[in-house]
């Protein structure tokens, strides 16, 4: 039994002095140490894009994409490495890029990258390239050089627009803000950001979808669903191709719509049914402009005029951006009419207070069942044949 300690002993002993030059004996392997050389590397990038060094950001490797995202006001930049791929001189590393837009964010924005290295002939890692993980939306950086425009109340970062284009985005959404707390009130932030890619492709990439889903819509924002105080700040992202297309007065629905959709956030949840949140967007967008239901609604108008009323609210089905466009549009025709009929019969402050309570709720069942009951003293039944006699009346 002594024996066989000692030699089990003597064969431990063994490994570690045959490891040595690869691994101190209960220290780091070689691919840790990697990792550590290029989260170093791109802690310096980093530094750098905060620092606005572009020779700085040029010593880690590549400098394109210092020139893109330079304008943009950061309060926060950082590079977590989460793995390294070696292969020889070369290697692949996935990080997380985490960043705040000062005075926008209150929480960092996250997302997925991965970076390409190689290794020079003084041992150093430089990187090579930076993209988006794969299945993950771009940044506005990753289409060009960011162009900024501030206003009031707004900060619109663009790419392959004029400056007076980002401008007339700022007075849009400049306008949007205050019309939006005139409706909602002033508790939430009161600012909002957007950003304006160069084409409908632009956009689908910053959604990470396919162009197909967004063709005909002209804005979206995106944004944690019931983000608190804490969370990062949403961004409405335009598709100039179908914006182009608008009016004066529907470029600015559009921007009032998602302006609105900002203020609501910390009140929307999955308890909140989207003829409700979209129906209310739509409702503070068309508040001041004096268009009138027959304007405003023509698919439902074309429908009810032809003998038929819808028999229920817009499910969140209808709301597809990939289905029928006429379906797409008579839900948010029927979302904003079911608000626009409370908004007249109960009045603003109850509108408002609606909206809240169902979100109170956190789960769809029974949440706009209970608000109706608790806010307006109605049931679901009854709402859904007041709002039917309601399209008749306005759309007959």
């Amino acid at each position: 039994m002594a024996g066989r300690r000692r030699a089990r002993g003597s064969g431990v002993l063994g490994l570690c002095l045959l490891l040595v030059s690869l691994v101190a004996c209960g220290g780091r392997p070689t691919t840790d140490s990697v990792r550590a050389d290029v989260q170093r590397v791109l802690d310096r990038r980093a530094a750098a894009v905060l620092g606005h060094d572009a020779s700085a950001y040029a010593a880690t490797g590549a400098a394109a994409g210092y020139a893109a995202v330079r304008a943009v006001p950061l309060a926060a930049w950082s590079y977590r490495v989460t793995a390294v791929h070696r292969d020889g001189d070369s290697a692949t590393a996935d990080a997380e890029l985490s960043y705040r837009v000062d005075g926008y964010d209150k929480a960092p924005v996250t997302t997925p990258r991965t970076l390409g290295l190689i290794r020079g002939a003084d041992g150093r890692w430089s990187v090579t390239s930076e993209k988006p993980a794969k299945k993950t939306g771009e940044q506005l950086w990753d289409q060009g050089t960011v162009n900024v425009v501030r206003g009031e109340h707004s900060l619109v970062l663009g790419v392959g627009q004029a400056g007076e284009r980002l401008r007339s985005f700022a007075d849009l959404a400049d306008d949007a803000v205050p019309a939006v707390s005139a409706a909602w009130g002033t508790d939430w932030a009161g600012r909002v950001v957007v950003l304006v890619p160069h084409s409908l492709d632009g956009m689908a990439r910053l959604l990470g979808s396919p162009a197909s889903s967004y063709r005909g819509i002209a804005a979206v924002t995106t944004g944690e669903t019931g983000g608190g105080p804490k969370a990062p700040a949403d961004r409405v992202i335009v598709n100039p191709d179908a914006y182009g297309m608008l009016g004066r007065v529907g470029r600015q629905v559009v921007l009032t719509h998602e302006t609105a959709h900002v203020a609501t956030r910390s009140h929307t949840n999955a308890a909140t049914p989207l003829w409700l949140s979209e129906g209310y967007a739509d409702w503070v967008g068309y508040r001041d402009t004096g268009r009138t239901p027959a304007e405003a609604a023509p698919e439902l108008q074309h429908t009810v005029t032809g003998g038929t009323v819808p028999a229920a609210l817009p499910t969140d089905g209808d709301f597809g951006f990939s289905g029928d466009a006429s379906r797409l549009a008579a839900a948010y025709e029927g979302g904003w009419l079911a608000c626009r009929m409370i908004a007249g019969r109960w009045g603003e402050v109850k509108l408002d207070a609606f909206y809240r309570a169902v979100g109170e709720h956190e789960k769809r069942p029974g949440a706009v069942e209970g608000a109706l009951q608790s806010v307006l003293g109605t049931t679901l039944p009854q709402f859904t044949a007041d709002w039917q006699a309601y399209l008749r009346s306005q759309l007959g």
